[in-house]
């Protein structure tokens, strides 16, 4: 059966847009976003040589917002410019080349091509296109899903994911030492260095009804961490206090969700940010987060060293896996 990509119905949806994209009136971006306020979550400069402001800045955002931007953070703006240089081009090619990369039916993996990623409530469906492939570590790689064409596509995530390490590493150490551990036991609860770095790429084409439909619904990322570069069309947007607000979109930042493993790791210290994705009418927009994921087969729980008879557990433990087995298809965790 015939997939049909959004890339495709957008190109003949001049006026409206298939039913199907319409969200209902407590999700249409229109009738709930806080109008005229775009939301300044924090921004925190990670080259600031006082680690002790740097951590607890990052424990703030993390405790109160799920989710801060980040500048100075040592990843060379070229890298980042020819990232989404050539993921733009992948989606610019002919319909028949990408679908070399699409997800086959039934897989039990998320690597590929495609356009529907979980089970959708209420048969609605999501304005987007996307690619998802692993960028690290070298054994969990599959390069049959990195498009050959632009031919620099491969050189160039290979770049982006070595400059990766460096924020990662400091992010874990912030998070770690600003719920009292050592700095290299929130990397360790994660799988240190075998953690997993996916990417996803996202792509929003311009929508005649960008007020009826929604790019990404409401949502938590499963990751530990999730490090964002988005182009420069605004559309994503973050629930503050029960409220829909529009992120500010800052060149050059990484925007940094925390996901649900951090979240559970922390026993609820920190929070994994309910966010969404809104679409534009004139405009494309392109997203490219990085979700740093435990290995599959890991179990994660609450650190034993923040759980006691005062502070027990908030979460069951289980294998990252089976969490997301849980989050995809709706079912209790």
């Amino acid at each position: 059966m015939e997939v049909e990509r959004v890339q495709e119905i957008a190109n003949f949806s001049k006026e409206t847009i298939p039913e199907e994209f319409i969200r209902t009136t407590y999700e249409q971006p229109a009738l709930t976003t806080v109008q005229g306020t775009v939301l300044e979550v924090p921004v925190i400069d990670l080259s600031d040589p006082d680690e002790e402001k740097v951590v607890r800045a990052i424990v703030d955002a993390s405790s109160n917002w799920g989710m801060f931007q980040v500048v100075n953070h040592g990843i060379p703006h070229e890298t980042v410019r020819k990232l989404k240089e050539v993921g733009k081009a992948f989606f610019e090619l002919p319909p028949q080349e990408k679908e070399a990369y699409a997800k086959s039916p039934g897989s039990q993996s998320i690597e590929g091509y495609g356009t529907k990623l979980q089970r959708e409530v209420e048969g609605k469906k999501a304005w987007v296109d996307h690619l998802f492939h692993k960028i690290w570590p070298p054994s969990e790689i599959n390069y049959q899903f990195w498009p050959k064409n632009p031919p620099s596509y491969r050189k160039n995530n290979e770049e982006y994911a070595k400059h990766m390490h460096g924020v990662v590493d400091k992010l874990f150490r912030c998070l770690s030492l600003g719920l009292g551990l050592e700095g290299n036991e929130m990397k360790e609860a994660m799988g240190g260095d075998n953690m997993v770095y996916l990417l996803k790429i996202n792509y929003y084409p311009q929508c005649p009804q960008a007020d009826l439909a929604l790019g990404v619904p409401a949502h938590t990322d499963m990751s530990a961490i999730t490090i964002l570069v988005p182009n420069d069309v605004q559309g994503l947007q973050a629930c503050k206090d029960d409220h829909w607000y529009d992120v500010e979109y800052i060149p050059n930042a990484l925007i940094v969700h925390i996901g649900d493993q951090i979240e559970i790791v922390s026993n609820g210290k920190y929070k994994s940010v309910l966010h969404r994705a809104k679409v534009n009418k004139e405009k494309t927009r392109i997203s490219w987060p990085v979700f740093v994921e435990p290995p599959s087969d890991l179990e994660v729980g609450p650190h034993p060293k923040l759980v006691n008879e005062a502070n027990p557990p908030k979460f069951k433990s289980k294998k990252y896996s089976q969490y997301c087995f849980c989050k995809l298809n709706k079912t209790p965790q």
